[in-house]
């Protein structure tokens, strides 16, 4: 069963959930708390079905992040949840994503994150404990501003240290601990 328009608003409080929850609370990502609490993160839930509309949906949100003041608007999510369930679906998709990056002329302006709810890492068991550290209740691709992450990185005192720190919580973590945290990816 497809998304219709008035799911979305449900769709945008479960990755805001995810993001308080998961990526702020449990400290994924200590960038991440100061624009969402700013209200200067962007949900966008798109509706496409097929590859097409969703390319296309991806360009206009990469405009709009090029076109609004970092003021206004850090980061956008592009939610997917009608399509790329399959997460080889979604990493094939990241290469029309990677050429609309290209096409538009935003390498190295904006580059794309990806989550998904059966993320999973190059040589990795499906259930490792890195594979969390990107998982999400959709497909999201997360569309950050070069420019930004640079500066926070530059700031952070240990950001090679990131990474491994989430590992290491998800490994202490156990089973029912993160089927809490992650209950889609468990159906």
């Amino acid at each position: 069963m497809s998304l219709v328009n008035d799911d979305k608003k449900v769709v945008e409080a479960e990755i805001r959930r995810w993001l308080e929850q998961v990526v702020v609370d449990l400290g994924l990502c200590p960038f991440a708390a100061k624009p969402l609490q700013e209200e200067r993160v962007s949900i966008d839930v798109s509706l496409a079905q097929n590859p097409e509309d969703l390319a296309s949906d991806l360009h206009l949100a990469l405009c709009r992040l090029e076109e609004t003041p970092v003021a206004t608007l850090e980061t956008s999510l592009l939610v997917v949840p009608n399509m790329l369930g399959d997460f080889y679906d979604y990493n094939d998709f990241l290469d029309i994503a990677d050429a609309i990056l290209l096409e538009g002329d935003w390498e190295g302006e904006i580059q794309i994150a990806s989550f998904h709810p059966q993320y999973q890492f190059a040589g990795t068991n499906k259930n490792d404990a890195e594979n969390f550290t990107n998982r999400a209740p959709y497909p999201i691709f997360h569309l950050l501003r070069e420019a930004s992450l640079e500066a926070v990185l530059a700031a952070h005192p240990d950001p090679d240290a990131i990474p491994e720190r989430n590992i290491e919580l998800f490994q202490g973590m156990d089973k029912a601990a993160i089927k809490t945290l992650f209950p889609y990816c468990f159906r």
